[in-house]
């Protein structure tokens, strides 16, 4: 079992940045970073998979950057230009087998979950 605990979430205005951190207790192969709105479905806004590669949706593509301290076993999310949209539970997810670039964009590739942290971006 990988427990994985997200720190970094907080307010800030339109054009702010956030990093969120995620410390994950285990070894992971595939790992990514998904987000929720009220009344919204789950979305995926990052992954990367062992090798190294990442992807975004277009949403976040060039604003959000995906890293990994294989070291420290953290996952990191750089958040730039960040937007009112943007404002959404912020979960970590981890999976212990590989992932492809598509499969990491989605929930049901990961079956270990953290708490989630609030990011409220205000305009």
């Amino acid at each position: 079992q990988v427990q994985l605990v997200e720190s970094g979430g907080g307010s800030v205005q339109a054009g702010g940045s956030l990093r969120l951190s995620c410390a994950a207790s285990g070894y992971t192969k595939c790992m990514g970073w998904f987000r929720q709105a009220p009344g919204k479905e789950r979305e995926g806004v990052a992954s990367i998979n062992m090798v190294g590669s990442s992807t975004y949706p277009d949403s976040v593509k060039g604003r959000f950057t995906i890293s990994k301290d294989n070291a420290k076993n953290t996952l990191y999310l750089q958040m730039n230009s960040l937007k009112p949209e943007d404002t959404a539970v912020y979960y970590c997810a981890a999976a212990p087998w590989p992932c492809t670039v598509v499969g990491g964009g989605r929930a049901s590739t990961y079956n270990y979950w953290g708490q989630g942290t609030q990011v409220t971006v205000s305009s």
